[in-house]
């Protein structure tokens, strides 16, 4: 009981361990799980499913009821004069009569449709795979959002902390300066300086407080569960492996002339004859036999079945320019995938050299902050002393956190402009 207790415990904090620290690979995977459009990847499978279907039944055969009557003016008859010699022989000819009718039972079976069915296949399976493409780009840039949140928070988690670090530095000096005051070495104003100094860091403090915590309610969103205080994790910062597009739009391009390939296999189909068997049995006058309905007027049981063929040449008339307007579609898929290439190029280059000119000013950002930390540890020394006065030692003050803020928003814009890279390329 003791070791189950144990275990349960170790689980429990296993999960909470899991969550106590966030990552941008979770956040991208769960805001891709949790966006709306994702759902229509399984809408798009179903109606192709049953768009398939429709067109596999197109081969089942094809059962219909029908009835008629009808009157005409004129029907077959026998010669006078073989009407005649009949009579003469005692035999009575009713005649054809001029109300006809008959209902039965046609059946029609497809033999062979000239590939049109199968061309029909390949352009519906190749119509979702654009649909599903279009998704794919769609459900992309949700990553960019993500990033961009997720960077901001960053940021702000950053810049909370510099911050809180020069707070805990003014009310240091402000301790030190207070008992300077009581002391008659400092005055009272320069206690107020200081207290002023505090009070506009901690508006600042409220006020980056307040957009993080928009921040990660809108990322709280995204992935569609509780954010709250948790820590996100800083991204690796290595460059992508290659510099080579493997964007989803790529791949939207290509299905794209697929599409249009499936689409010239059904023109060239529609060219092409059609067999198929039929047969017809019904019960109604006149039968079959003619001869029988013209000497007797009595409904009879008749049947037929055959072998038609039927072609269509107008769709010889319309050939060339439909496979002309396909060349045509195909080409501007082409042309959009060449210039979605090079804007690509372009802005792989400039974030490259983005984030090398980013490398090299962060180069000096260590450095300067030592020399900005030791200014202001001799400036208090200074002040100490009755060399210099408060306004001076908050401008050290001042310049030092300015160069650990500078420094903490290069390193967010170094991995913000990494992944912008990332993304970019989809790497």
């Amino acid at each position: 009981m003791r070791r189950f207790g144990i275990t349960l415990l170790a689980s429990i904090a296993a999960v909470i361990g899991c969550h106590a620290q966030l990552t941008l690979d979770y956040c991208r995977s769960k805001a891709t799980e949790n966006y709306p459009l994702i759902k229509k990847y399984k809408l798009v499978e179903n109606t192709t499913v049953l768009s398939l279907s429709d067109i596999n039944r197109g081969w089942l055969p094809r059962i219909g009821v029908f009835a008629q009557g009808t009157v005409q003016n004129t029907v077959s008859a026998f010669p006078e004069v073989l009407g005649n010699i009949l009579h003469q022989n005692g035999m009575d000819v009713a005649g054809m009569s001029k109300f006809q009718y008959k209902a039965g039972v046609e059946l029609s079976q497809t033999i062979w449709d000239g590939g049109l069915s199968k061309a029909n296949r390949s352009v519906e399976r190749a119509t979702a795979d654009v649909t599903q493409a279009g998704i794919d780009v769609d459900m992309y840039a949700i990553n960019e959002r993500v990033d961009n949140i997720y960077f901001g928070i960053l940021l702000l988690d950053d810049q909370i902390a510099r911050v809180e670090s020069t707070i805990s530095l003014l009310e240091s000096n402000l301790a030190r300066v207070k008992v300077m005051v009581e002391n008659g070495t400092a005055l009272p104003s320069d206690a107020d300086m200081i207290e002023a100094n505090i009070i506009e860091m901690r508006r600042q403090l409220t006020e980056a407080n307040t957009t993080r915590k928009a921040y990660r309610s809108v990322l709280a969103i995204y992935i569609n569960e509780e954010v709250g205080n948790q820590t996100l994790e800083k991204p690796q910062t290595e460059m992508p492996a290659e510099m080579i597009s493997a964007r989803p739009e790529l791949s939207l391009f290509d299905r794209q002339i697929n599409l249009y390939d499936a689409r010239r296999s059904a023109v060239k189909a529609s060219l092409m004859p059609r067999f198929g068997f039929f047969a017809q049995a019904y019960y109604g006058y006149p039968g079959l036999n003619i001869f029988k309905g013209i000497m007797e007027r009595n409904a009879t049981f008749n049947a037929v079945a055959g072998v038609n063929v039927s072609w269509k040449i107008d769709s010889f008339y319309t050939r060339k320019n439909a496979n002309s307007k396909l060349d045509i579609a195909a080409d501007m898929t082409r042309n959009d995938r060449d210039v979605f290439l090079y804007n690509t190029k372009i802005a792989t280059e400039q974030e490259v050299a983005a984030i090398d000119g980013i490398k090299a000013v962060m180069a000096d950002d260590s450095r300067l902050i030592e020399l900005r930390k030791s200014v202001r540890e001799a400036a208090e020394a200074q002040l100490a002393n009755g060399i210099i006065d408060m306004t001076a030692l908050l401008s050290k003050i001042n310049d030092e956190n300015q160069a650990e803020l500078t420094a903490s928003y290069h390193q967010v814009q170094l991995l913000q402009n990494i992944y912008k890279l990332k993304h970019t390329l989809n790497r």
